[in-house]
């Protein structure tokens, strides 16, 4: 059997990456888009590309593993597990923290200049988690039992069914789905 593939009607792929490394968000683009063009799933190649770039790019900016200190030996790493599916495509981003992914606090800015632009009123950053809920059909998260967590997102394929077969398998996760809180 080919590695990373396992029988049946579930494709999987997974790779743990260097997060310190200055290609990883290169390299996880370039996997993405191998693996779905590969499983025939090319109408989730941008969103996903995307999606994953948003979360491994978070996963690299604000992961300190648990139990982490400045004179640590081995560096951060991060997990990107791609699940296929008969109806649907899972995402799965691992790093080794496990404070909760957190959406950022919005407020709407209101001015009495009308000459203010649009990107005056936009926040430079934090709108990663919120482009990921838009794409994706679902998203959460949930904390791994070896430490850290993981953040899940589901794309749903029907535009682009793999070959269905007898039983569809289900994905077993230890935390079900839940909304990302909010900060603020």
């Amino acid at each position: 059997m080919e590695p990373g593939i396992l029988a049946g009607s579930e494709r999987f792929r997974s790779v743990t990456l260097d997060a310190d490394a200055p290609d990883t968000g290169s390299v996880v683009r370039r996997t993405a888009f191998s693996v779905l063009n590969n499983w025939g799933l090319h109408p989730l190649v941008d969103d996903v590309t995307l999606c994953l770039s948003e979360l491994v790019g978070n996963a690299v900016q604000h992961a300190v593993p648990d139990g982490w200190h400045s004179g640590a030996s081995r560096g951060r790493h991060v997990t990107v597990t791609l699940r296929a599916w008969p109806t649907c495509l899972f995402l799965e981003v691992s790093d080794e923290d496990s404070t909760p992914p957190m959406l950022p606090a919005g407020d709407f800015v209101l001015t009495d200049d009308s000459k203010a632009s649009s990107d005056a009123l936009l926040a430079d950053s934090g709108r990663g988690l919120l482009i990921i809920q838009s794409l994706s059909d679902a998203a959460w998260w949930a904390p791994r039992d070896e430490g850290g967590k993981s953040v899940f997102c589901r794309f749903d394929h029907d535009r682009c069914p793999l070959p269905t077969a007898d039983q569809t398998p289900q994905p077993s996760m230890a935390a079900g789905p839940i909304s990302l809180p909010r900060s603020g």
